[in-house]
This record gives structure tokens, C-alpha cells and sequence, in this order.
């Protein structure tokens, strides 16, 4: 057993639990076993396709494709070389602006061989957000989709940079993004001022074959290769610097978790842009030669359910909002998903009665929840095939391999077994830095190596934690912590409701007052009074909502992350109106 700095008992993964060795503190290391990779993604991906070549790599439904590893790997150093044939050297960053799509893969891939850092860009963002983002990292180069559902990403840009009308492919000098040089579109079609991605796809020469093969033997696991915009709910978004080793261990060790092989194959619903995409989904998979499936360019759950059924996918991700429409589809029965096994809940807090059904409407006995955050890379704590369905369902596991997980008071200190507190964590995901700030890095990521999360966890004797909110969505009314988790998991077993988002607004004698979003299931007649009912057997008195609102959406996302702060701020304008009215 290993000591921490109060010489209190830190509790290993790799030591038996029983009752002689119960946690006392909120400490808990995960198991130092398997070893962790030491190479590049580009190397570690180039011996899974030696170790089969033909096996099956990818299906992009939407586009038609099925590669073999073999053929995926030709398409990546086309790419690669391509690349290179521009100027994009070790180190520069290279933008992916689209929504999900062979082209992201291989840029995800071949930026990863030549050194360059692929910078993540939300396919919602607007004009504006694109020029701080790219600004921000200083992109020499940016991939993009022509369109996706109502943006016009060509008309964006050529709104952003006017110069584009005028400018030769690669030799852009433009007021607003002066760091851009090249812009990729995707596809084959020309546009004024940029490459197509088939044209970058047919530069390669003999020059750059050579130049792809020397580079690879000086790039370094620990070498920046993503940058990940947060969400950016509170101020601007931060650029998570992430390295080949951050990634490429949290997907192998997640694919550990689930008990993936080669023979598996997983649908991957979630956005590429997004750490639960492309590190969960895309380098889950290559971690062990197993098969990507991407049904869509995003999420349809009628879609999904289908490639599901018509692949035999074995495994399936989601954020709990997509498992939700998944479920509520009227005719969900018509599929057969029999195939699947396992998979990945993450994103946000899981309902657990949503888990319980996933279990088993879906036949996902060995799903796994994950937890963490895009700076972790982004799984820190995960649940266990082999714990209790108790454990399962109403935790989010424990510590990640090569990881430690601790949660801390108000002032710092490790937090007693059983109370809520802030959820830190340190370890082989940890990301470097914010790119360039080192000001937010120091706040997020303290002296001894912790990343504060702003979660509010409960530990258990075990090491399992439980999520209650977030530190700045926790309610305090008249001196009373309510944590909006317990009061949504209430909700959620009553009939007729699909989802349930408590959140706190200001009240002049309380502080703060609760208050309920509550999405009804299609064709649902709620009624106020039998809801408030209800809870009241249910809930101490301070917690019940003062405030209750039926809606039919949530402000959200694109992983599908609720923006609470978005509905406090329209709750408080409609109960300032009448005020005044």
C-alpha cells in the first residue's frame, strides 16, 4: 500500500479491496499495468497494419467507403506527403474544419505522421470563433468541409478572408488570419484560393516519400500533435495541447476497458472534433486493429440503429442524450442490435436509468461510463465490466490505469470518504498546457501536477466516484448545498419524462432558488402538480424545484454538453419580465 503526504493510505487498483484496507481518505490510484506505449501514433499505427493488413479498418457509411488497414494506411501517407508537399512542417498546425467524414480520419492520421499538430475546429463555429481559433494557435493550414447542415463554411470564408477571390493555392496573406497559408477544401471541386483535398492527395513525388520515411524516426511520444478547443462556457475556449502519448495511451487503455479485439468493430456516432471521437472512437480502434464504423456525417439515431444492425457492430458510443433518442424511437424494437457487447457513455453525467436500459434493451451488458475532461485526453475514471451492476450504473468507476484521481475540500485538503468535493486528477493523460497561456494553465493544473477538474465528486471506500455537478452549478439556498445531480435522478424515474436539467437562479431571500427544465417523452401530458407531488416523498424540502418549466429541447453542445449557464440566464430574463409586468 502506498502513503500520501498526510501518511494516510492511498489505495492502489492493483491491491485487493476488503474491509481491511477501505479507503479513509478520497484518494485512489489506478493499476499501473499494462505498460504504457512509447511511440509515435504514426509508428504505432504503421505495425497494426503490418500485424494484419487486410483486416477490415474503416466503414464510412455515409460515403460509401470500406478500407482495409492496407489501403487506409496508403490514403494516410498520400495525405502525409501531401502534406509536405505545401510546407507544412513538424509542428505547424494544421485546422480540420468539418463534420465527420473519411477526410477528417486521414487528417487526423497524416498530420500525426509528418509532426504537424492537428487543431480541432467545431463544425458550428461561426465566423468570429473560426478566426479567434485559428488566430489563437497560430494555423498555417485549414482543411474544411464546403458546407454542413445550415453553414456555409466556402461562404464563410470568403466573408473572413475577402483576399481568397484573388490569391493563388497556397500563397494566401490575409488581414484576418494572418498566420493562413493554405486552405484544403475538401473534395474535388476548385474554389478561388484554395486546394482541393484531391489535389493534395495527388502532389506526392519520390521526395516526399523519402521525407516521410526520415521524418518519422525523429518524432518524439511526448511531441504536441492536438490542440482541443474547450467549450469555452466561461470566457474564451482554451486550447488543450495535447501529445501522441497523451491520445494514444487513453485509447489503448480505454479499449482495455472494454475488452475490445480486433475483431470488434465500433459505430462511432460522436463528433470527430471532439476528444470522444477521435481518441475514444478512432484511436480506440487502431489501439487494437479493430474496425471504425461512422454511420453519418452527425448523429441520426434511425441511422445509427440501422448501420449498427446492417455492420453487426459489436460496440457503440454515445453521449447519454444520444442513447436517449436511440431508445425513444418509436418503432426501436424493428432493430436487431443482438451484435452489440460494449461501448462508451460519456460526455455528460449518465441517468441511471438510461444506463439500466442501454444494458439491456440494447444488449450492452459490458458498456462502460467514462469520465474527464478534454484536458485529460480525456478519460480519467471509468467503470468496470466486472464491478456490481450497483457500481455500474450509479458511478462513474474508478481511476483510468497510469492514473490517480483524489477529490479536495474548499481549501485544498483531501476530502473525507463520502463528502462532496472538487475532483482532481494526475496522470498520463494530463494534457501539457493551454496552448500559449500559460496564465490558465497554472490556474487549471497545479504545482504538483493535479488537474482541478471544477466537478464535484463523491469517493466512495472503494474508489469508485460519483458525480454530483459541477462547483459552479451547485445551488446554495439559505445556507443548504443542493447538488443538482440527486434531484435529476429523481426526476427520471417518473413516468412520461425524458430528460430533467435542475439548475439554480438568484432568489432575493434565499440566495438561490431551484429550478427544474423538465424535456417530456413524445406524446407525454405532464402535469406541475402531480410532479411536485411526487417529489415530495422523495426530497427534503429545501431541495424542490421553485420553478418548473416544460420544454421540448436544451441549449447544448454540438457533443451534446448541456449549457446550463444558457438557461439560467433566459430563466432569469422570463422571471425579470414578470416581474415588471
Amino acid at each position: 500500500m502506498q502513503v500520501n503526504d498526510n501518511n494516510r493510505p492511498v489505495k492502489n487498483a492493483q491491491n485487493k479491496v476488503n474491509d481491511m484496507n477501505d479507503l479513509v481518505i478520497s484518494q485512489y490510484r489506478g493499476s499501473q499495468t499494462p505498460d504504457l506505449i512509447e511511440s509515435t501514433i504514426g509508428n504505432y499505427f504503421d505495425s497494426i497494419v503490418d500485424n494484419n493488413p487486410e483486416h477490415l479498418a474503416i466503414v464510412v457509411h455515409h460515403q460509401n467507403i470500406r478500407l482495409s488497414y492496407r489501403e487506409y494506411q496508403q490514403k494516410i501517407n498520400q495525405l502525409a506527403m501531401g502534406l509536405l508537399s505545401i510546407g507544412v512542417k513538424p509542428g505547424d498546425r494544421v485546422g480540420i474544419w468539418s463534420p465527420n467524414n473519411l477526410e477528417w480520419c486521414l487528417t487526423q492520421f497524416a498530420t500525426a505522421k509528418i509532426g504537424a499538430i492537428m487543431v480541432c475546429i467545431n463544425p458550428a463555429y461561426r465566423p468570429n470563433e473560426l478566426q479567434f481559433a485559428l488566430n489563437t494557435v497560430e494555423c498555417s493550414t485549414l482543411i474544411t468541409a464546403s458546407c454542413f447542415k445550415a453553414s456555409n463554411y466556402l461562404a464563410m470564408l470568403n466573408e473572413l478572408l475577402p483576399e481568397l477571390e484573388h490569391t493563388e493555392p497556397g500563397m494566401l496573406n490575409a488581414k484576418n488570419l494572418p498566420y493562413l497559408k493554405n486552405i484544403i477544401r475538401i473534395g474535388n471541386e476548385a474554389a478561388p484560393g484554395m486546394f482541393s483535398f484531391n489535389q493534395i492527395m495527388n502532389m506526392p513525388t519520390d521526395a516526399q516519400k523519402l521525407a516521410l520515411v526520415t521524418l518519422a524516426a525523429t518524432l518524439k511520444p511526448e511531441q504536441d500533435i492536438n490542440i482541443q478547443f474547450t467549450s469555452g462556457t466561461t470566457g474564451s475556449p482554451k486550447g488543450a495541447t495535447l501529445s501522441h502519448k497523451n491520445i494514444l495511451n487513453n485509447g489503448f487503455l480505454m479499449a482495455n476497458a472494454m475488452r475490445l479485439t480486433a475483431d470488434d468493430k465500433l459505430c462511432i456516432p460522436v463528433p470527430l472534433y471532439h476528444c470522444f471521437g477521435m481518441v475514444l472512437g478512432n484511436l480506440v480502434c487502431i489501439s487494437k486493429g479493430a474496425t471504425a464504423v461512422f454511420p453519418a456525417e452527425s448523429f441520426d439515431p434511425t441511422i445509427t440503429l440501422e448501420v449498427v444492425e446492417k455492420e453487426r457492430c459489436t460496440a457503440l458510443h454515445g453521449v447519454p442524450t444520444m442513447f436517449i433518442a436511440e431508445l425513444e424511437l418509436k418503432d426501436f424494437s424493428r432493430f436487431d442490435l443482438s451484435s452489440l457487447r460494449t461501448g462508451i457513455m460519456a460526455g455528460s453525467t449518465c441517468p441511471e436509468q438510461v444506463m439500466r436500459k442501454v444494458q439491456s434493451l440494447m444488449h450492452m451488458n459490458e458498456v462502460v461510463i467514462g469520465y474527464g475532461q478534454t484536458e485529460c485526453s480525456p478519460i480519467n475514471n471509468v467503470t468496470e465490466i466486472d464491478s456490481s451492476i450497483e457500481k455500474q450504473v450509479t458511478t462513474v468507476g474508478r481511476a483510468l490505469a497510469h492514473t490517480e484521481v483524489k477529490i479536495i475540500d474548499e481549501v485544498g485538503k483531501l476530502q473525507k470518504i463520502g463528502l462532496p468535493g472538487e475532483i482532481c486528477s494526475r496522470g498520463a493523460g494530463i494534457m501539457r498546457c493551454y496552448w500559449n497561456d500559460q496564465e490558465k494553465t497554472a490556474a487549471t493544473i497545479d504545482q504538483d501536477g493535479w488537474l482541478h477538474s471544477g466537478d464535484l465528486g463523491v469517493m466512495d471506500t472503494q474508489g469508485f466516484v460519483t458525480i454530483v455537478g459541477r462547483i459552479k452549478d451547485m445551488i446554495i439556498r439559505g445556507g443548504e448545498n443542493i447538488y443538482p445531480r440527486e434531484i435529476e435522478e429523481v426526476l427520471y424515474t417518473y413516468p412520461g419524462i425524458q430528460d430533467a436539467a435542475i439548475f439554480g437562479i438568484t432568489d432575493e431571500k434565499y440566495g438561490e432558488e431551484v429550478c427544474a427544465w423538465i424535456q417530456p417523452k413524445e406524446d407525454a401530458v405532464l402535469d406541475e402538480q402531480a410532479i411536485r407531488v411526487f417529489l415530495k416523498d422523495k426530497l427534503a424540502y429545501f431541495k424542490m424545484p421553485r420553478h418548473i418549466r416544460f420544454v421540448e429541447n436544451y441549449p447544448m453542445t454540438v457533443t451534446g454538453k448541456l449549457q446550463k449557464f444558457k438557461m439560467r440566464e433566459q430563466m432569469q430574463a422570463e422571471l425579470s419580465d414578470k416581474a415588471f409586468s
